[in-house]
This record gives C-alpha cells, sequence and structure tokens, in this order.
C-alpha cells in the first residue's frame, strides 16, 4: 500500500502547480468529451518524472493501470500469482490509474502535441474505468491493429474539445515551453509517485 503526498519543499505561491494544473485540464476534457465521460479523474493519480536528458524525442507520458485484466487484482505468471502495489489518495480514496508526464521534454512540445498526447493517455482509460486498459482485439490490444488511426482518432478528440471554447485557463499553461513556464513561475512543482510494485501473492 502507498499513500499520495503532494511536494511540500516549494512555496506554493510561486511555483507551478503542474500535476494540479494538469488534474484541472483532465477534468475538463472528461467533462466536455462524451468519449471520455467514463473516467473519474478523481481516481486517476496524475504525477511527473524528469527525464534525464534535455532532448524533445522520447517517451513523453505513461498510463499505468493499477488493475490487472477485467480490473481484476491478481494476475498470473508461470506459476507464480502476483497483485499490484495498491495507492492512496490523503482521503484514503483508491486509485485506479497512474498518469505520468515526463518534464520538461513533455512540455517542450508543441501546443497540438501535448494536447494530443494528454488525451492519447486518457484514451488508454477502459471504457468500464476499472483499473484496466482499453483493450482492442489482437495483438496489439494498446493501440489497436493501426497507431496512426489511434492518434488520428486522439488527434480528432483534442479539436473537438478546443472547439467547444473551454476556459483558457484550463490549457494555457499548455502554450509554453518549461523553460517559459519555468521562469514566469520561478520554479515547477507537482506530485512524485514512485512505480508500483508488483508483489507475489499466496494462493488461497
Amino acid at each position: 500500500m502507498a499513500t499520495i503526498q503532494r511536494r511540500a519543499d516549494l512555496p506554493a505561491n510561486r511555483a507551478f502547480d503542474f500535476t494540479g494544473a494538469m488534474r484541472t485540464l483532465c477534468h475538463d476534457l472528461t467533462a466536455r468529451l462524451d468519449e471520455l465521460r467514463h473516467i473519474d479523474i478523481n481516481r486517476v493519480a496524475i504525477a511527473f518524472s524528469q527525464t534525464r536528458k534535455p532532448v524533445r524525442h522520447g517517451l513523453q507520458a505513461t498510463l499505468t493501470p493499477l488493475r490487472f485484466m477485467g480490473g481484476s487484482l491478481y494476475t498470473r505468471r508461470g506459476r507464480r500469482r502476483y497483485t499490484v502495489q495498491r495507492l492512496f489518495d490523503r482521503d484514503g480514496r483508491e486509485m485506479l490509474y497512474i498518469l505520468r508526464f515526463y518534464l520538461p521534454r513533455f512540455l517542450d512540445q508543441p501546443f497540438a502535441e501535448k494536447l494530443n498526447t494528454v488525451v492519447h493517455e486518457l484514451w488508454h482509460i477502459g471504457p468500464e474505468f476499472d483499473g484496466d486498459l482499453r483493450r482492442f482485439p489482437g495483438r496489439c490490444y494498446a493501440h489497436s491493429s493501426s497507431e496512426q488511426q489511434y492518434d488520428a482518432f486522439c488527434r480528432a478528440l483534442g479539436e473537438k474539445y478546443l472547439r467547444q471554447s473551454p476556459p483558457a485557463d484550463a490549457f494555457d499553461f499548455l502554450q509554453m515551453p518549461f523553460g517559459e513556464l519555468a521562469t514566469r513561475h520561478g520554479t515547477i512543482r507537482g506530485l512524485r509517485i514512485p512505480a508500483p510494485k508488483l508483489l507475489p501473492v499466496a494462493d488461497t
């Protein structure tokens, strides 16, 4: 079991709360887009990790499911039975997913790519919202048989969101690169959540 703790070592009145701002954006996306209404953002932990190299190419974001296929707490690998480390917020509410962004790399992409990345990761959340991923038929269950079509669909969802004239303060931070955002606010803060561990359990 793990509990989310907010970083408190930076002055809140100066620092830009990246994960707080991302949570506001995700709330707005899931409220406005019918395709994402199955998501309860209050049960999605939003975090960031610092990239080791200051390059723009590479991993931008990940979605980690905290359940296995069909929302199960357990899975088998060979002869062993496993569960995943569970995660709770400070109010005791259990999280079903971890949505993680890699900074500064993510923020140094063009605005349209940043919005597409957010929608892309949210669309991975299974329609049952049971802690499992959205699964497509075939071997490429995460992105369907065509990752290009998956990305095109997510890009269209992002465009649909913008056509609804959402409040600018929900997404304005995505229009600035990391350096500009850090300069404007002095520094950037947010939640850091370790990768959940896969834990062996005894058969019952």
